[in-house]
């Protein structure tokens, strides 16, 4: 470690010389990335490139022999590399760059693995579930859209939806769909839209492509940015066929740029429509409402008590009069049944009296003290005794 103070500083070429060395302790790697900027002189035997990360807007100087590069031709420019190089310092003029030593090219068939283990990956994490997607809001008050740089795809997004409802409002973000630069620019442009509070759903697309065109709608920042987004999304990429990543952790993936112009937005005319179907229905509904009410009216007044308030009272009047009438009949018939009853009882008190047996001319003895004598034997010689009769007492004298 180099000790340096105000008063004691050191060269550039030692610094120069320290970073060097504290470099080259890197040793060889494998790095990966997407080409550009391929410059081959003529006669020369180097050939001077620089390496893009499709992530990020951020490259390094290459440098290889020709020789290297022409183990690997046809390499157009953009094509996904990757590279065994070490990392050299030049120390007079302070620049740092890859010296390569081996280019592959990235096949279709590896990317197309890497894609199915990202897609695993964000899959487990459940950045597509369908709970966690966003529904669309019935009239956005604008819409964002990220798009190409006069591309038919902002074309056919932008007509759509104005040819549905003309006073729609868009928030346009012109941006490169393709390219090193790509992820870097979409990425931007939608953190803007999300920040901003009149934008209630952002559309993402772009025409149709080749596969290595639409690999930026695949890349794992710009997916986890959408699945992070507050706005919905709307991903319209390429065509039915293509299906990059961002399709599926979108709120809504459309077919088309058409489709996605027609999906944020409704039908003008359908809703006017409905809208007239709704006051139709509310006319019919109030009309029958009020026949019914009129018709009730009218066999209310027919009434005959509204023709005759009085045929009310008459009517309870009979009725009164006819309760008057059988609660007479009933208690008249009660209290002649309750006096046969009562004579038919006194009938058979009378039949049952010690009187009425006196009245045939029976009589009955008794003994002094009130005791009846049914036998002789129960009186002595001499004794007073008492004969009840009919119509009075009188005293005796038994022998």
């Amino acid at each position: 470690m180099l000790e340096t103070s105000s008063e004691n500083p050191v060269p550039v070429r030692v610094i120069s010389q320290s970073i060097g060395e504290y470099l080259a302790k890197l040793g060889p790697v494998w790095i990966e990335g997407e080409l550009s900027e391929v410059t081959v002189r003529p006669g020369a035997p180097m050939v001077f490139m620089r390496l893009r990360d499709v992530s990020a807007d951020m490259s390094l100087s290459i440098m290889c022999h020709r020789s290297v590069l022409d183990a690997v031709q046809p390499l157009a420019q953009n094509a996904r590399v990757v590279m065994h190089s070490k990392v050299s310092w030049y120390s007079k003029n302070g620049s740092l760059s890859l010296n390569v030593k081996e280019i592959r090219q990235v096949g279709v068939g590896e990317l197309l693995a890497r894609l199915e283990h990202l897609k695993s990956v964000l899959a487990a994490e459940g950045l597509f579930d369908t709970d966690r997607k966003q529904s669309l809001p019935f009239l956005p008050k604008a819409i964002g859209l990220i798009c190409g740089r006069n591309s038919d795809a902002e074309k056919d997004v932008v007509e759509n939806a104005k040819r549905r409802w003309p006073a729609v409002r868009f928030e346009i973000r012109e941006v490169a769909v393709q390219g090193a630069a790509a992820v870097v620019e979409v990425s931007t442009a939608l953190k803007e839209l999300d920040a901003n509070p009149d934008v209630e759903v952002i559309i993402i697309t772009r025409g149709g492509g080749s596969f290595e065109d639409l690999l930026p709608f695949s890349d794992e920042g710009l997916v986890r940015l959408v699945a992070g987004a507050k706005t919905p999304i709307v991903s319209a990429i390429g065509h039915e066929k293509d299906a990059p990543l961002l399709d599926l952790v979108a709120d809504w993936r459309a077919s088309t740029p058409t489709d996605a112009g027609k999906k944020v937005v409704p039908d003008m005319a359908e809703e006017l429509q409905k809208i007239t179907n709704l006051q139709q229905r509310a006319f019919r509904t109030i009309a029958s409402l009020l026949t019914f009410e009129k018709s009730r009216i009218t066999g209310l007044r027919d009434r005959p008590v509204l023709q005759d308030p009085f045929t009310l009272i008459s009517s309870r009047r009979e009725v009164i009069s006819g309760l008057l009438d059988r609660s007479f009949r009933s208690t008249s018939a009660r209290l002649l049944l309750g006096r046969e009853e009562i004579s038919n009882l006194n009938y058979q008190v009378r039949a049952l009296s010690p009187q009425a047996t006196l009245d045939r001319g029976y009589a009955v003895v008794q003994k002094s003290d009130g005791q009846i004598l049914r036998n002789p034997k129960n009186v002595i010689s001499g004794e007073v005794i008492k004969i009840r009769l009919a119509e009075g007492e009188l005293a005796a004298l038994a022998e």
